[in-house]
């Protein structure tokens, strides 16, 4: 078929391109579309994805180094890998406390009990991280719920987590990144102009659509003994997380060392790792696929590109593209941790706390049902961005780095009419 294959140079290599767009981007394409196909098969479709990727690159891109390759991002894979299994774990110890079981007392009747529980995992990702405070909230719903939690509020719960992480430079993978590159924590706190609109919108949206489906189950709430060694284990692995990302920048190391301390005094529920396993692979995968993809720089930046990016983060993993844009420089930091930090949760393999919530809620993996009953994050995502960009405006922050320089041109708030 003429037309079909063509070969580029680059840099004196020869890079086939189909249909005017590079090998890799069209694979990652067909793995994305297949994920949301086939969600019962995730797993498999990633790592069909991921191999045929890696056969893609040795085949035609001579220049790669699958060694290279791994030196640069094997430090983010194994942070990732132990957080979503030692969340997993901290979900199960934190069900097995019975704290969840007598929530029910103190959450108000009505929708309203299951709005306040998205703005408890808010507040809670706002100091945490945001995969923990999804993990809590979904073990929370879990139970006030009897189980039945539809898939707009599983939504929610990843929104509101991936909100609360956006203006907390300890709350999000991308917004830590943006700390140890050198942006200044206050320089992303602004995000909650857009963060905390968006949880109005999606939260009171989701919180009706669950009361729809099942109220709070407060009339079987009985008299639970809390079991306070696993509230211990809990508070030990948060505060594990929390100070090894602050003095290693690897908060992981710091969450399986509480682990291994907890299981001294209490039994650790070591049966929730295989299911967890899956589904840290499935995103290990996809993020591996991700840094594979030949962008070597993001557009001119500006509230445009920042609002793109949103969207791009959907289906595009968040953490290359916040290294992208650190290397460029020249962003509102605080408006881009927002888009690239709530825009994951419009897709449910978005974001490492969705993916760790499908695996104790295995219907979200379903693409289709997360955008027709999750379309309110969507729409909050909107909303969220343009109350920000009318507020605060697009504010660029200088390079903070040495050997940056701003971009020629920038974009300036849409009050002066551009």
């Amino acid at each position: 078929m003429t037309g079909v294959f063509v070969v580029i140079q680059i840099n004196g290599q020869a890079d086939p391109v189909f249909f005017g767009v590079r090998g890799e981007f069209l694979l990652f394409a067909l793995t994305l579309f297949g994920v949301a196909l086939l969600h019962y098969h995730t797993l498999a479709v990633a790592l069909t994805g991921l191999g045929s990727i890696l056969l893609f690159k040795f085949a035609f891109v001579r220049s790669f180094q699958l060694v290279e390759h791994l030196h640069h991002e094997w430090e983010v894979l194994l942070n990732l890998l132990g957080l979503l299994l030692g969340f997993a774990l901290l979900a199960r110890h934190f069900q097995e406390s019975r704290v969840p079981d007598i929530l029910p007392r103190f959450l108000p009747d009505d929708w309203q009990g299951g709005f306040v529980l998205l703005v408890l995992v808010f507040v809670l990702s706002s100091f945490l991280d945001n995969i923990a405070a999804a993990m809590i909230g979904g073990a929370v719903a879990m139970v006030v719920f009897g189980g039945r939690v539809c898939v707009g509020f599983l939504a929610a719960i990843v929104a509101a987590s991936n909100a609360g992480g956006a203006g907390s430079v300890v709350g999000d993978t991308t917004t830590t990144m943006m700390w140890i590159d050198g942006v200044a924590a206050l320089n992303v706190t602004h995000a909650y102009a857009a963060a905390v609109p968006a949880l109005l919108v999606s939260g009171l949206i989701a919180a009706r659509q669950q009361q729809r489906y099942q109220p709070i189950l407060r009339e079987e709430v009985g008299h639970h003994r809390i079991d306070w060694a696993k509230i211990l284990v809990v508070v030990l692995i948060l505060a594990g997380a929390i100070l090894t990302n602050f003095l290693l920048d690897f908060p992981a190391a710091g969450v399986w060392a509480a682990i291994l301390i907890g299981a001294t005094f209490t039994k650790t529920p070591w049966g929730e790792l295989p299911g967890a396993l899956k589904g840290s692979i499935f995103l290990l995968s996809l993020v591996m696929c991700a840094s594979m993809m030949p962008v070597e720089e993001l557009p001119l930046a500006s509230w445009q590109t920042a609002f793109g990016l949103g969207f791009v983060s959907a289906v595009f993993d968040n953490i290359p593209l916040t290294k992208l844009a650190l290397e460029q420089g020249g962003y509102d930091w605080g408006m881009l941790a927002y888009t690239v930090g709530y825009g994951g949760s419009m897709i449910w393999f978005g974001s490492s706390a969705g993916v760790a919530l499908s695996n104790i809620y295995p219907q979200a993996k379903s693409a289709w049902d997360w955008l027709k009953e999750g379309w309110h994050v969507t729409m909050a995502y909107v909303v969220g961005f343009f109350i920000m960009l009318y507020t605060v405006g697009w504010e660029p922050h200088a390079p903070h780095k040495e050997g940056r320089e701003m971009p020629a041109a920038q974009v300036t708030r849409p009050a002066d009419g551009h």
